[in-house]
């Protein structure tokens, strides 16, 4: 795949066999990227692509960030990696989830940097190295209170002591946040200074510690590289710090509108009661399609909401796996009709407002996003 993002691609299912249509915007994407640079510099701001783009396809999404001016990127898995280097045959391209038994080679033919997070990953890769006779550079993950991946600080301070063995150089060594998000717990103080000591350990080699969330936490936390990820899609990262420029528009199909007597119940189990004769819309998606079940509603909590010809109307009952309701009784008759389409992500409602009535994050809204959707990346 050539370089650059593309004005217009749609590699999904016809508009009409679909339920859904979501829209990503790519300008979007690149503007809130330059936007995290312009905060950070002179730090570089890498491209965070895992998890397929973060749902919204790692080709387009990376050729996007590419063009706004990323050069190193984070991935989670080789196969991820393999993608990206098809896409983009120049990037840094560093694998977060460690060095799989027997991978060495894909690396080395990938040109892909590991992260290795423990001492066995280190000597696998220090051995295949010295087998063939390459120095081939991976970064160093230590571990400062996620207590998930990553070398203890002891590890790290033997490692650092016994570099001038490596038959490998190390191009960078990071750590990763564990509460940035929550304004003001101890915990993030506490890595930023354990941080900073392992950093020093390594004088000559790049650090990177901040998330999305460090990087809205001040410049103590950038250091030399920041991987921001739910920023630059349009997701809040902390909770006291507005999304920048929305990424993702979801419109869901009306198929039908419903007339329900007061008293009669929405959904299965019959959780959700309406209190008036009500005008239902039943949209063609659920939670097959990345729509959680809490986020509809029961007679003891609201669920989220749709805009509907330019109302905001609030998800009833259930969500179910391919359909959803929607009270649009204050809606106008003649403003909402079957075939006509539902907003669940733009026009007002964001990522956050979605993930608070779903009692879930960002991140989780933006990585279910459904397959069976027609997708336009703009």
């Amino acid at each position: 795949m050539v370089k650059g993002a593309p004005v217009v691609k749609d590699a999904s299912v016809p508009l009409e066999e679909a339920g859904g249509l979501l829209t990503i915007d790519l300008a979007a994407l690149r503007a809130n990227y330059q936007e995290v640079a312009r905060r950070v510099g002179p730090a570089e701001t890498a491209g965070v692509v895992k998890g397929d783009g973060y749902g919204l396809g790692l080709a387009p999404v990376a050729s996007a960030l590419w063009d706004a001016g990323a050069r190193s990127f984070f991935v989670a898995l080789p196969g991820e990696a393999r993608t990206l280097r098809e896409t983009l045959p120049d990037a840094t391209i560093h694998v977060l989830n460690g060095l799989f038994e027997g991978s060495p080679p894909l690396y080395r033919a990938l040109r892909l940097h590991p992260v290795l997070g423990s001492e066995a990953e280190i000597a696998r890769w220090n051995g295949f190295c010295a087998e063939i006779g390459q120095p081939l550079p991976a970064a160093v993950h230590v571990d400062t209170g996620m207590n998930r991946l990553g070398l203890s600080a002891t590890e790290a301070v033997s490692l650092a002591e016994m570099r001038h063995e490596l038959h490998f150089p190390i191009a960078l060594v990071m750590s990763h946040l564990a509460s940035a998000d929550e304004p003001g717990h101890p915990l993030a103080a506490r890595q930023l200074e354990d941080f900073r000591a392992i950093a020093g350990l390594f004088p000559d080699v790049k650090a990177s510690l901040a998330n999305s969330a460090g990087v809205m936490s001040g410049p103590a936390y950038h250091f030399d590289l920041v991987r921001p990820g739910i920023a630059v899609y349009g997701g809040r990262p902390r909770a006291d710090i507005a999304p920048l420029r929305p990424v993702v528009r979801l419109e869901l199909r009306i198929v039908q509108i419903r007339h329900v007597h007061a008293g009669e119940t929405v959904g299965y189990g019959g959780a959700h009661t309406v209190l008036r004769a009500s005008r239902v819309a039943i949209l063609s998606a659920g939670y097959a399609d990345g729509i959680p079940r809490r986020a509809g509603a029961s007679d003891l909590r609201p669920g989220a909401e749709a805009v509907i010809a330019g109302h905001r109307c609030p998800l009833i009952g259930r969500i179910s796996m391919d359909l959803l309701a929607v009270d649009v009784t204050d809606v106008p008759d003649d403003a909402v009709a079957a075939g006509d389409w539902a907003v669940l992500l733009g026009d007002g409602l964001g990522l956050d407002d979605l993930a608070r009535h779903s009692q879930t994050i960002d991140y989780e809204i933006l990585t279910s996003l459904g397959r069976r959707y027609r997708r336009l990346w703009a």
